[in-house]
């Protein structure tokens, strides 16, 4: 073969080359993200807020198009899926959600699911002696350590002048709690829904995350996302936050619909489900850009500031090693996802 025809027959092989990986780039391009992703991977919790609602409603599969996959957790177990890539979402409390940031954990908070009130106490068992915060010295407290419960906890401790050392501290997860509660091991625990309601049977309400907020110690269930899978699908992130959206307004507009449908999920009676969500503070998309909370992109809120003090806090009590820095929260908080779901 000659030299011209060599190269004739290279340039045409270039040439189909080149037109098929320009076909394969816009047929890509053409893809959304729903077409390229199979399934999201939701990890959640027993709680009674919205992610229940989307759930049980599926407002996840009509926004995102997708299969999704809810795979429930205990407090501490649920942010060591994520780090393992094994979920994509997961619901935290905020304490644990500062340790992990402040840890490393590669994720964005883009909700805040309730901001706590009633839902979180400190219940006395009946029979403890116990009728006040001082009343704790030289009992034995349970709490799922690294949650909101055991910050308010060490913060209610902290407001009265009680040391650790005056008390015996237990970590247990929640349906530990009940079980020690019930065997008589334990004299109060700080703890949420729905256990929280089954040891007011035998208890009584010392103090309340409620109470605390008042003293400016806010705690909250959020939601945190990889950074990975936000970097690779931005609008999945987008309507994820609409189907929660979508929970909050329903929440708001017909409560009846809501409650029961929370009732159901996690099998308790309306009323029980109702107590429980009145305990705490419902925001919808919009409530959340408020500067008391996420704030906006151009100027970030409270929020940036509650989880840094919360890490602080955890660095005192030497739940963190070392102190970290400000910007590590503003980076971390992200609300370019709510902002879009609003638009």
């Amino acid at each position: 073969m000659s030299i011209k025809k060599i190269f004739t027959a290279a340039l045409v092989v270039i040439l189909m080359v080149s037109l098929m990986t320009a076909c394969k780039a816009a047929d890509q391009a053409g893809e959304s993200e729903a077409d390229i992703l199979q399934v999201v991977n939701i990890g959640t919790q027993q709680i009674p807020n919205g992610e229940k609602i989307a759930i049980a409603k599926k407002y996840f599969e009509e926004e995102m198009g997708v299969k999704v996959n809810v795979v429930e957790f205990q407090a501490g177990d649920i942010r060591n899926a994520l780090i393992s890539g094994a979920i994509d979402f997961a619901m935290l409390g905020s304490t644990s959600a500062t340790l992990g940031i402040a840890n490393g954990m590669d994720a964005e908070v883009i909700w805040i699911h309730e901001v706590l009130g009633d839902a979180e106490r400190l219940v006395a068992k009946n029979g403890s002696g116990i009728e006040a915060i001082q009343d704790l010295k030289g009992k034995k407290i349970a709490t799922p350590f690294a949650t909101t419960a055991h910050y308010s906890l060490l913060k209610a401790l902290e407001l009265n002048g009680i040391s650790e050392r005056e008390l015996t501290l237990l970590d247990m997860q929640m349906p530990d709690i009940y079980a020690a509660w019930q065997r008589g091991d334990i004299d109060a625990a700080y703890g949420w829904e729905p256990i929280l309601s089954d040891l007011l049977k035998d208890g009584k309400t010392i103090i309340t995350s409620k109470d605390l907020a008042l003293d400016g110690i806010i705690t909250s269930n959020v939601e945190i996302v990889s950074r990975d899978f936000a970097q690779k699908y931005p609008d999945m992130v987008t309507k994820y936050i609409r189907a929660l959206d979508r929970s909050v307004k329903l929440y708001n507009e017909d409560i009846n619909d809501a409650v029961n449908t929370i009732a159901q999920s996690m099998n308790i009676t309306y009323e029980d489900a109702l107590k429980q969500t009145k305990g705490s503070l419902w925001l919808t998309a919009q409530d959340q850009l408020s500067p008391d909370y996420f704030g906006t992109s151009a100027e970030k809120g409270k929020l940036t500031d509650n989880l840094k003090d919360t890490a602080d806090f955890l660095y005192q009590q030497k739940s963190l090693m070392s102190k970290p820095e400000s910007e590590t929260f503003v980076n971390a908080v992200n609300p370019l996802y709510i902002e879009n779901a609003v638009k």
